[in-house]
């Protein structure tokens, strides 16, 4: 699974939160995708300080600062919690206002979901939501999304995923978002 061409995979996180379990598995992910041989960066959405989506205000010019970040990546992982069965809005705020402005940062990288919960239903409808939401947008999604449930026994000491199947779909999300990646050029 190493590549030649050194793939840079960006990982949106829907938690704000340092140390909440999505951040967690967003830090696992990115080791996962260094061990394959890719380079990772970090979108964090805290930094860009957007207002609550209004039609009526103008752009600020952070979502086009956000904009131009997302899309400096081959690939985005977006790993979210479920709040209440859904996304968390710092999230869906975030995909309102760069969409309003345009859509090449959906179009254009390779997309993977990821979702940890404390439960065992593992961030499925999250996940479902945000599927829908970037392929509306025109995302090249992979198949294979990570869900991982149990998050209190999902990660070993040094940070490593160890559940399963939740390792082990990562690792083929991976592999997916590499290969689509490679045969574009």
């Amino acid at each position: 699974m190493t590549q030649s061409k050194q793939t840079r995979i960006g990982f949106l996180c829907g938690s704000l939160r340092t140390d909440s379990i999505n951040q967690q598995l967003s830090k696992a992910l990115q080791k996962k995708v260094k061990s394959a041989g890719g380079k990772t960066g970090v979108i964090d959405l805290g930094k860009y300080d957007l207002p609550l989506y209004h039609g009526d205000l103008k752009t600020p010019d952070n979502v086009k600062k956000l904009i131009r970040r997302i899309k400096g990546f081959d690939g985005v992982i977006v790993i979210s919690p479920e709040y209440n069965g859904g996304l968390p809005p710092v999230l869906k705020n975030a995909i309102d206002w760069t969409s309003t402005v345009e859509t090449g940062h959906i179009s254009g990288p390779v997309y993977g979901i990821a979702s940890c919960t404390p439960g065992p239903m593992s961030g499925i409808m999250v996940m479902r939501q945000i599927q829908f939401i970037l392929m509306r947008l025109g995302a090249d999604l992979v198949p294979v999304q990570v869900g991982c449930g149990g998050a209190a026994n999902a990660f070993d000491k040094k940070g490593h995923l160890i559940a399963q199947p939740a390792s082990m779909l990562a690792d083929k999300l991976i592999a997916q978002m590499f290969g689509r990646i490679a045969a574009r050029g």
